[in-house]
């Protein structure tokens, strides 16, 4: 089931998946030439989309239908995506799933915590993980989605290699409206990832000609050719 679950969500979203700056040097640089001292670090988050959106499908390899209500979350207004969330709702079942795309770069083995606003504490763990990001889930009741639904913040804490807890506080507003509401048309989804990924190319390659300018400037061009 959470494998072929796993195919209904986040679509188009691993290939814009990026990881947050404070997270990529605090992941990638070995501990003993980290400023000191270490300590956790929080990166609160907004939405990358206007709201909340749910989704419905038809999960083949279960026979059922599944909805799962999602938004991705960045540290920066227009910015990709440093996370994403989604919380599915699948029809003749109890238990809901939380399912996280979370960066690379953040020790696996003791998984994730996560709680809403200042309620319980509650565990997931890791799945798989693919050169851009890993997927994160964790089964949950009637009672946590009744927490987010009315909640402010969920907070997501991790450990990064260098052994830092870092934690993610995402905003739920508008969490509640969308599960409880319609599902979103697909095409109109796809339409605003199509969009955004075309935004996140044209900022890239702005970004790439500035750097090429800083380059070109730094070494005074091109050297002259040598006189006979």
């Amino acid at each position: 089931m959470a494998s072929s679950l796993m195919r209904l969500g986040f679509a188009g979203l691993t290939s814009l998946f990026v990881l947050a700056g404070v997270v990529q040097s605090q992941a990638q640089t070995p501990p003993q030439q980290q400023q000191q001292p270490q300590g956790p670090l929080k990166l609160d988050l907004i939405g990358t989309q206007t709201k909340w959106t749910k989704v419905c499908g038809h999960d083949q390899a279960a026979n059922r239908d599944v909805c799962y209500t999602t938004r991705d979350f960045s540290a920066q207004a227009n910015q990709p995506p440093v996370i994403a969330v989604a919380v599915y709702d699948i029809r003749g079942e109890d238990t809901r799933i939380v399912r996280l795309l979370m960066p690379v770069g953040l020790m696996l083995r003791p998984g994730f915590r996560f709680w809403v606003d200042k309620g319980e504490t509650l565990d997931g763990t890791f799945e798989i993980c693919f050169p851009n990001g890993c997927f994160a889930e964790s089964k949950i009741k009637g009672p946590t989605v009744a927490d987010m639904k009315k909640g402010t913040t969920l907070s997501i804490a991790v450990r990064n290699q260098a052994n830092n807890e870092v934690t993610f506080e995402v905003p739920l507003a508008g969490f509640g409206d969308a599960f409880d509401g319609p599902a979103v048309d697909p095409k109109v989804l796809q339409a605003e990832q199509q969009k955004f990924q075309d935004e996140l190319k044209k900022r890239a390659e702005e970004e790439r000609k500035r750097l090429q300018a800083e380059k070109g400037g730094a070494t005074g061009g091109a050297a002259p050719p040598a006189s006979k």
